[in-house]
């Protein structure tokens, strides 16, 4: 990826999948601004949104 964070590891379809990369990469952005910003209540909110979506906190946060 061009800003240098690594790639989460995901099966590959999953990665083949344009709408899920998307909500990753949106998630991803929008948790690194909450952090910025120690903004716990919409890191709460991300984390909500993700598990409603199927996706791992793992995944946009960085954390393995």
């Amino acid at each position: 990826m061009a800003n240098g964070d690594p790639l989460p590891a995901v099966s590959p379809s999953l990665a083949a999948d344009p709408r899920r990369l998307a909500l990753v990469a949106s998630l991803r952005s929008r948790f690194r601004s909450a952090e910025e910003c120690q903004d716990a209540a919409a890191k709460q909110a991300l984390f909500k949104e993700a598990v409603y979506l199927g996706i791992q906190p793992e995944e946009f946060t960085g954390q393995a």
